[in-house]
This record gives structure tokens, C-alpha cells and sequence, in this order.
């Protein structure tokens, strides 16, 4: 094991913490590992949420050690496919930490398991899947609803901001527009008015007046 500085020692205790944070965070899907670059056979300085089976004494992966033979080679690797040793599936992000000298001296790693969110996702797309050959057609928004909003879209574009942005005195403009439109005579126009611009109805109520 290479004798650490002072400054590598304390950048090696700063990064323990920075792990400690984000495995709590990110529990329990993601593994976040620090790897001690100068201590290369026992690189595992600290393994959070354990997915892949490792333990604190194991040498360096082959990321490790090409950062320790190459000062140069990329610092951040985000999102790359990975696996862990039982098959699941991975995105792992590999962080290397350079100390003053630009030395490599250790790497912060977050391998995510995949597996549970691939579930997800599988549940979620039968969820919100249709029939698409059903003989009903109906919508459940009021008759006019999409009228009132593109026209809101509309009018808010035209002055280069969003609906929910307006200002009242924007608003007031909007609602004598959608008046004269005929707009505001349709069923729950008021209500859906104020969704739309994220307001109170009867803030909408005192815009129309």
C-alpha cells in the first residue's frame, strides 16, 4: 500500500461521507462503493446497500486499475451497462478523484439494480395499457374543455409565457377574450379556467368581471 499525504488521507474521508450520504438516499437500489486507488489489491474501502456481494479488502476492478495506470483516463463514466455476478442486471456511474498532483488515488462507484425498476416498468405498461379495437368512445373532460385550454395556451404563447404565469392584469385580457369567444357560456368553463392558470375559481370569477 502506497503512503498516503495528509491531503489524500483527508480526501479519502471526505469521499466515505459523500458514499455514506448517497446510500442513504438512494436506498436500497443502489450499491455505492468507495475504492482506495492506492491500496489497489485491497481497493474496497467502503461498500454501502451490498448488491453485488462484495466486501470491504476486495481488490480493484479493472476500471480501477486502468485509472490508476492512466492519470488521464476519463474521470466520469456515467450510466454505463454493467451486471453483478449473479446476472442482474446494472447502470453503474464510476467517479475518479484526483488528488493536487492529479493522481488518481481513489473512485466513487453507483451501481444501480435494475432488476426492480424493470418490474415496474412492466406492471406500469399492463396498468395503462387499452383495448384498442372497443366499440366505446367517450372522454370524461367536459364538452368545450380542450377548447378553453388551447385558447389559454394560445393567448399565453402570444405573449411568450405560460398560462401560470400570466399576470392579472394578463389574466383579465385572457378572460374578456374568452368571453367574447363564447367560451366562458360552456359547461364548468370557470373551473376549468382556474386549473388551467392554477388559480382559485374565484379568482377566475373576479378576472371576468
Amino acid at each position: 500500500m502506497t503512503k498516503r499525504t495528509q491531503e489524500q488521507q483527508q480526501l479519502l474521508e471526505q469521499i466515505q461521507q459523500i458514499a455514506d450520504g448517497l446510500a442513504k438516499t438512494f436506498a436500497p437500489f443502489c450499491e455505492v462503493v468507495v475504492h482506495d486507488l492506492l491500496d489497489p489489491a485491497h481497493a474496497v474501502l467502503a461498500i454501502h446497500n451490498n448488491l453485488s456481494g462484495r466486501e470491504v479488502g476486495h481488490p480493484a476492478t479493472e476500471l480501477g486499475l486502468a485509472r490508476i495506470m492512466d492519470p488521464g483516463f476519463a474521470q466520469v463514466i456515467a450510466n454505463y451497462p454493467n451486471h453483478f455476478s449473479d446476472g442482474r442486471q446494472a447502470k453503474s456511474t464510476s467517479i475518479g478523484i484526483k488528488d493536487s498532483e492529479g493522481r488518481y488515488i481513489a473512485a466513487l462507484c453507483m451501481n444501480i439494480d435494475l432488476t426492480m425498476f424493470q418490474g415496474f416498468q412492466g406492471m406500469l405498461n399492463q396498468f395503462v395499457a387499452m383495448q384498442a379495437d372497443t366499440p366505446a368512445h367517450e372522454t370524461l373532460d367536459p364538452a368545450g374543455a380542450e377548447a378553453i385550454r388551447a385558447r389559454i395556451d394560445q393567448f399565453a404563447a402570444n405573449l411568450a409565457t405560460t398560462p401560470r404565469a400570466l399576470k392579472a392584469q394578463e389574466r383579465r385580457a385572457l378572460l374578456k377574450e374568452l368571453k367574447a369567444a363564447g367560451l366562458l357560456d360552456l359547461r364548468r368553463a370557470m373551473e376549468i379556467v382556474a386549473a388551467h392558470l392554477g388559480v382559485s375559481r374565484a379568482s377566475v370569477y373576479t378576472y371576468a368581471k
